[in-house]
């Protein structure tokens, strides 16, 4: 069957640098760091005293406080950026079929908070199960599609995909998908993440995978520095409107960038830690060149998964080098980690909307906090350390790998009509 063309007619993205599509790809450019120390909870008694916040964000700046309530804040972020990028996409300022606009959204923990706060208050008050009716509605991880398309009468392909920090390329992947093979005109996909709290900082300090330069948190996050020690938790998330083209040309949308390909691989080598030499993410990048039809010469710009950590930055450009030969040294490479830290399941989203803005407007954004070269990595590649820099990208790959051998890759190309 003729598979259908798909394009990017919107984008929203709630980061720890910025509130707005506009203010995050300022802060990219500007090299700004996310981190700080917590705000959400009292780290006294914890190893790791810093994360990625969002900031300023009020949420009944942007729905009743009465349905607020009813979320968990992985929801609040996602229902927003959701609405900026149907906003930003002019979607429902014409008329459209609800049965053919669909919502697929990830979270790879969900509303952790929510669960949180309720098992503590059921400890303190003497076991009495007095739980909310919301518990359950916020914690589940489908939920943010749910709310998102009550909100907006999507009545298309609904649900949640969940790959740990693979989880919203998973989702824009499905959404893809089911828009080239005619099963919706258009869906409305990313992903989000609220875990700055207890037990996930626990959690992952416990497991080691935390950095915990908590005496200059502003440059813990240090993708490919000899010193890195770790990834530095982030929150928030992104959304796109992916859109057939033939219906966003029909309401004369405004095109972003078309999406090309997607691939999907697992390591099949253990549960945190990635392949030595970066099997899956060789295959995964592999993957998404054939279904996108395209040459490794073709690709500008990679935005990596690079997520600060002794292991996984060495494997990740082993399976760069191997999959690109020699066009790799002539890529730009990034990793916008370095500035949001990691946001988990909202990882992709925000990462895929960077890579499309650097095709858009021609300019690579930076991996900061670059002090030390590592000698077991390939000093070649230009890894865009410190600085923007000005490139024409055709094309640009994003990256994402997650616990248990996740891989997932997306490709965006200039839209050339």
């Amino acid at each position: 069957m003729q598979l259908r063309r798909v394009v990017v007619t919107g984008m929203g993205a709630l980061t720890p640098i910025g509130n707005t599509l506009t203010e995050y790809w300022e802060g990219l450019l500007a090299g700004k760091t996310g981190a700080g120390p917590i705000t959400q909870f009292d780290t006294t008694h914890f190893k790791v005293k810093f994360a990625c916040e969002v900031k300023n964000f009020d949420v009944s700046q942007h729905m009743d406080k009465k349905e607020a309530r009813k979320m968990d804040v992985f929801t609040h972020y996602g229902v927003v950026c959701a609405d900026q990028a149907i906003a930003d996409s002019g979607l429902l300022q014409q008329s459209f079929n609800p049965d053919r606009i669909g919502v697929i959204w990830g979270s790879g923990i969900g509303g952790l908070t929510s669960f949180f706060g309720e098992v503590m208050d059921y400890a303190k008050g003497g076991n009495i199960p007095r739980f909310s009716p919301f518990f359950i509605p916020r914690m589940i991880i489908d939920i943010a599609s749910g709310f998102i398309s009550i909100k907006h009468g999507f009545r298309g392909p609904n649900f949640a995909t969940v790959s740990a920090c693979a989880t919203s390329t998973h989702s824009i992947i499905d959404s893809f998908n089911l828009i080239r093979l005619g099963k919706a005109d258009a869906i409305i996909t990313g992903g989000s993440e609220a875990c700055v709290n207890e037990p996930a900082i626990g959690g992952f300090q416990n497991m080691k995978a935390l950095s915990e330069r908590n005496d200059d948190p502003y440059t813990a996050s240090r993708p490919f520095d000899k010193d890195r020690d770790g990834f530095v938790l982030g929150e928030g998330g992104a959304a796109l409107v992916l859109e057939d083209l033939e219906h966003a040309k029909a309401r004369g949308a405004r095109i972003y960038a078309e999406m090309v390909g997607g691939g999907m691989t697992a390591d099949a080598y253990h549960i945190t830690a990635p392949h030595p030499e970066g099997l899956g993410a060789r295959n995964v990048m592999k993957e998404a060149l054939s279904d996108a039809g395209l040459q490794p010469e073709d690709i500008g710009y990679i935005n990596v998964h690079g997520t600060s950590t002794p292991l996984g930055d060495i494997a990740e450009t082993k399976a760069i080098t191997s999959v690109f030969g020699e066009h790799a040294y002539n890529l730009n490479i990034s990793s916008t980690k370095s500035m949001t830290g990691h946001l988990l399941g909202g990882a992709g989203a925000v990462e895929s909307v960077a890579s499309i803005l650097a095709v858009v407007n021609g300019v690579i954004p930076p991996t900061i906090n670059h002090f030390t070269d590592d000698p077991e990595i390939d000093n070649g590649l230009n890894l865009t350390f410190n600085s923007p820099q000005k490139r024409d990208v055709r094309a640009a790959l994003s990256n994402t790998f997650g616990f248990g051998g996740h891989n997932a890759s997306v490709i965006f190309k200039r839209y050339e009509g």
